[in-house]
């Protein structure tokens, strides 16, 4: 089932005396933080006005409504930031947190391998890391011959190891 917040970054610190905070973000890129006007936090149950989000280097510099001292933004340090599904450019309908959870099975047998727990960025393509019920770790390339199909909706990633891939021959 597709979240409605997804996470985007986490509050790292403050910037300046003004209630300016600085935000690691979990984007692909920076710029695409940028275009929202409304961020949440605590899972999506708190808006918050967007009144600027600039870049510095690798960091977004973040000013929200009501946030106009260094004693409220350090108290929001720490804080995940989300954004609404919906307010995401069209085109963006898909996001790795939708497949986070998701169950694995083998598109061929129905063999149960385990949750999909975690998504490694490697340059050439990802890595799903899967772990099975005995709390074992699997990875498997992100690849066409390997991912088979990737329902959002049921929850459930159809795959097709590579031979070896799971210490089989």
């Amino acid at each position: 089932m597709k979240k409605k917040y997804l996470e985007c970054g986490k509050i790292v610190s403050t910037h300046g005396l003004r209630g300016e905070l600085r935000v690691m973000h979990w984007c692909d890129s920076a710029e695409f933080l940028l275009g929202f006007k409304t961020l949440y936090l605590d899972g999506g149950a708190k808006p918050i006005a967007v009144e600027n989000m600039r870049l510095n280097k690798n960091i977004v510099l973040l000013k929200l409504a009501g946030v106009d001292d260094i004693d409220t933004a350090v108290s929001l340090r720490g804080k995940v930031l989300y954004i609404d599904r919906d307010d995401a450019p069209e085109g963006d309908g898909e996001f790795l947190q939708d497949i986070i959870g998701m169950t694995v099975k083998d598109t061929d047998t129905g063999e149960y391998y385990g949750k999909l727990t975690d998504v490694f960025r490697t340059g050439a393509n990802d890595v799903y890391e899967i772990t099975g019920g005995d709390g074992a770790k699997r990875l498997i390339p992100a690849i066409p011959d390997v991912v088979i199909e990737a329902d959002t909706d049921s929850a459930v990633m159809q795959i097709r190891p590579l031979k070896g891939l799971f210490g089989d021959e």
